[in-house]
């Protein structure tokens, strides 16, 4: 009679909090990233900010346990990401995972040229969204009917192109680096892009550097995270950063302790600062105790209210 395995060890889920930069890997979805995360640190809560299509690699925030209410102001944040068109080559997806669609003649731009054609683009401009993206159109996603071979009509939607540095341009290749505001498809982008060279293209490859004021230094690679999580899983966790490192751009206003207590009841309180908008909100020894609004007089008013850690 054969011996039986040893029984599985189970681990329960902790109350983790914080935040997290992931170098996302290529071929992952942005959920298998955040779930395989959120299993090596044990955490009760999870969520990610801005999605990146499988084959893109780079910055993606996961927010843990309190910091999960960071991550609506994330997703609103501009980011920067490097580049690599292929020129002369569509594809249905817009980028290197679909089928060839089309090819077109390379252009015979010199450098200058093409920085020209690309700071064309910086400004508000009108963008079609893929129909290989998650946007809805009477209920469906459209990467649904476009991988049924269906395409439908798509509203142009604004978005901000706010710098545009061109990096190598050596047909068919063609790289550069975008800082752009929320909602921006990179893919869309570089088809028109290719469109206004006369040719067509597909995005390569797609790295995001930055989310907000998070830059690529502050991010880690997955296989660290699972050596870390090995190694020592307390160490780890207390390697996260704050969730107001998210909102570290906002202006901040602190409140005395017996008001702390107030404005974390839900009630407003007198503050040091007064003005209009949202606000990091700390006691007057530094807790951070969540997200406020201003109105005008030295008041403020809870939008988010953040449990004190442990």
């Amino acid at each position: 009679m054969s011996a039986k395995p040893p029984p599985v060890e189970r681990h329960e889920p902790a109350a983790v909090n914080g935040l997290l930069l992931l170098n996302k890997p290529a071929g992952m979805t942005s959920n298998q990233a955040l779930q395989k995360v959120k299993r090596l640190l044990r955490a009760k809560k999870a969520g990610h900010t801005g999605s990146l299509d499988p084959a893109a690699t780079g910055m993606l925030p996961l927010c843990f346990g309190e910091a999960t209410k960071v991550c609506a102001y994330l997703l609103q944040a501009d980011k920067t990401y490097r580049v690599t068109a292929r020129l002369g080559e569509a594809t249905d997806t817009g980028d290197a995972d679909g089928q060839v669609t089309g090819t077109a003649t390379l252009p015979e731009l010199e450098h200058d040229a093409w920085e020209r054609l690309l700071a064309s683009f910086v400004g508000d401009i009108l963008q079609v969204p893929p129909m290989y993206s998650a946007l809805k159109k009477d209920g469906r996603r459209l990467y649904e009917l476009a991988r049924k071979g269906e395409t439908v009509e798509r509203e142009a939607r604004p978005v901000s192109i706010y710098e545009i540095e061109l990096l190598e341009a050596r047909a068919p290749r063609l790289v550069f680096q975008v800082r752009c505001s929320k909602d921006t498809y990179i893919r869309s982008l570089v088809e028109d892009i290719a469109k206004a060279a006369g040719t067509v293209a597909h995005t390569s490859k797609l790295h995001r550097e930055s989310v907000g004021d998070f830059q690529a230094a502050d991010m880690v690679d997955l296989k660290d995270t699972e050596k870390a999580a090995e190694a020592d899983l307390d160490a780890l966790r207390a390697r996260l950063m704050p969730a107001d490192a998210a909102l570290a751009a906002w202006p901040e206003c602190r409140v005395g302790d017996g008001d702390a207590q107030r404005f974390s009841g839900g009630q407003t309180v007198p503050c040091e600062q007064a003005g209009h908008g949202l606000v990091r909100v700390y006691a007057a020894g530094g807790r951070f105790l969540g997200i406020g609004e201003l109105k005008g007089a030295t008041m403020v008013s809870p939008r988010r209210i953040f449990l004190p850690s442990g």
